[in-house]
């Protein structure tokens, strides 16, 4: 199909809920998407500028467009599900964990075995499930045996073969963890109520459970049949301390599904908490990879049809942390406040706990990874031209001009280098000033870096604002280096990065790994610096007149001059900005000090 032809598909599609495919030159398909309106939509990729590359190549490469429209959303969003499964195109999100889950099943047979396992056989058994791990598992029939006698046998307690004889009870009955049916010696009447209670236990419901038992222990001890009646108090302890140990939520919440979403630039995390009877009795995590720029929105929603699908949920209302598209079938809540709050609440700490775990998981699995991942994400987040493998951070730091040092610090690779770090004392200016110091301080640096051909950073931060890295600037310019060596200053609020010749800073989200490396990079800067200037001044470099103030001490001294640079800004500080620094009463002594003389 030309391009012609491609025009005229997108003028004829219809305006109706569907999904669409994008094949590529050679007839595979290389995206599948859903939509409320198929003409919206699919006109979007060839009339919007995208901001991500991958879209734009992803569009590049359309050579075909197939549709297929359906009533509603939701048959909508099932049909993208499979068609995303059955083709995997390559532009498509990844869902990351497809393996075999285990499940309860119990048996169709007289006498039902309940026993977990991985195959699901359709002939009429019941299949509870699936579990995310096998631990939950053995829980839960260590539960039921332990409140519940089953036989274990594979035998075909058929009536015929029973009365035949057949069968002799085995161990399991001589230690009680069976009642014999095979003998005869327990009713399918009997036998089936225990399923029917284990049933619901298995749902999540103990109360039924419990109330039985409790009403059986009463008649029990009414009769004076205090050892049975212990028998049946036991079984309630079993069942109480289980119910204890799951996360119990308002008991008037029941059979509602969770969803909540935590994503970064390469992946989506979903939890999915099923609620019962007030307990949850499923959490899971789903990690998406995203292929290219979808929203949280739309990868909730992939994850939401996907492991309802997976789970075989068919709860009728669910809670999110934003309006999703679902069709009319589900009931969808967005919670505000009180318990359903918290629930979602709940819900986004596993997928954020989820998401730092995989983080650890992969710094010791594959280290490389780690690295590449901060890497791709610092040279986005900065607007640079290549990854900022080798980074360099300057701080100045003078006591009322006195000992005026400088301290460079580097990183590679995201991790201190502390072998190239350096201070710098300076040499050619008088007094305390900062801008003089630090154009000094990057000419001196990569004056040596040059002469002696060392690699030079693909980063230079420079701790400061608008004025100090105008200084820098011109010590690259004077090198030679402007233009080679991206460079950026930090103002004193952290989340403010300026650029050269652009009067807007740049505002990074104060979560982001990116904002992590530069807090990192300026804390070992500021100690580094700090570290030297103790070494270097002597006792009475420190008898300013910071220590004739009474209730002030050196730890003080240092703190204030760490933060202003000199005794100066501290004697011009508002009382604010000195509260902020070492607390209401000794900012008040200071103040007082300073402004009352």
């Amino acid at each position: 199909m030309d391009e012609t032809a491609l025009q005229i598909k997108l003028k004829t599609l219809p305006s109706a809920p569907g999904v669409y495919q994008y094949f590529d030159a050679n007839g595979t398909i290389i995206y599948v998407g859903k939509a409320k309106n198929l003409k919206k939509r699919v006109s979007s990729y060839f009339t919007k500028t995208h901001d991500s590359g991958k879209t734009r190549v992803l569009v590049k490469k359309i050579k075909e467009i197939k549709h297929i429209v359906v009533e509603t959303e939701t048959d909508a969003l099932l049909l993208e599900n499979n068609l995303i499964k059955k083709h995997q195109p390559r532009y498509n999100v990844l869902l990351k964990d497809d393996k075999t889950y285990p499940w309860i099943c119990i048996k169709k047979e007289r006498f039902p075995r309940v026993f977990s396992t991985r195959r699901v056989i359709k002939d009429g058994s019941e299949y509870f499930g699936p579990y995310t791990n096998f631990k939950t598992i053995h829980t839960l029939l260590d539960l039921i045996k332990g409140v519940y006698p089953l036989r274990t046998c594979n035998y075909d307690l058929s009536e015929a073969k029973i009365e035949s004889g057949k069968y002799k009870v085995c161990l399991e009955y001589h230690l009680g963890n069976c009642k014999g049916p095979c003998e005869g010696y327990e009713s399918v009447e009997d036998y089936d109520e225990n399923i029917i209670a284990i049933r619901e236990i298995l749902k999540g419901n103990f109360k039924d459970s419990l109330s039985q038992f409790k009403n059986q222990m009463k008649t029990l001890a009414a009769d004076l049949n205090f050892e049975a009646a212990q028998q049946v108090k036991e079984k309630i302890d079993i069942l109480q301390n289980y119910q204890a140990k799951s996360t119990i939520v308002n008991p008037k919440i029941s059979n509602v599904d969770v969803f909540t979403i935590m994503s970064d630039e390469s992946f989506g995390y979903v939890n999915f908490l099923q609620i019962s009877y007030g307990s949850i009795i499923r959490s899971h995590t789903l990690e998406i990879k995203k292929k290219l720029d979808e929203t949280d929105k739309q990868l909730l929603e992939l994850a939401i049809t996907e492991i309802r699908q997976r789970f075989h949920s068919n709860s009728k209302e669910i809670y999110v942390p934003f309006k999703v598209n679902l069709g009319e079938d589900v009931r969808v809540t967005v919670p505000q406040l009180g318990d359903k709050k918290r629930i979602i609440d709940l819900s986004l700490r596993n997928a954020k706990y989820y998401r730092m775990e995989r983080f650890k998981q992969i710094k010791i699995t594959d280290p490389d990874r780690h690295v590449n991942r901060i890497m791709a994400q610092m040279k986005t987040d900065l607007r640079l031209h290549e990854e900022p493998r080798h980074i360099e951070c300057f701080d100045n730091s003078n006591i009322q001009g006195t000992h005026p040092v400088a301290a460079c610090v580097v990183f590679k690779d995201g991790k201190p280098s502390k072998k190239d770090y350096r201070h710098f004392n300076i040499k050619t200016v008088e007094g305390p000033d900062d801008f003089a110091s630090m154009e000094e301080v990057v000419f001196r640096r990569y004056k040596r870096l040059l002469e002696e051909q060392h690699p030079l950073p693909q980063l230079i931060i420079i701790d400061g604002g608008k004025g100090q890295l105008s200084s820098a600037l011109k010590a690259l310019q004077d090198l030679g280096l402007r233009g080679k060596i991206a460079i950026i200053g930090i103002a004193k609020r952290l989340e403010e990065l300026f650029y050269p010749d652009d009067p807007v800073p740049l505002y990074l989200d104060k979560k982001s790994e990116t904002l992590k490396v530069i807090q990192q990079l300026r804390n070992e800067a500021h100690r580094f610096g700090i570290e030297h200037h103790r070494n270097r001044r002597s006792k009475s470099a420190l008898n300013t007149e910071l220590e004739t103030i009474s209730g002030i001490g050196e730890k003080t001294i240092v703190e204030l001059l760490s933060h202003f640079k000199s005794v100066k800004r501290i004697a011009n500080a508002s009382l604010e900005d000195l509260e902020a620094v070492v607390g209401f009463s000794r900012a008040n002594k200071i103040f007082n000090h300073y402004h009352t003389s």
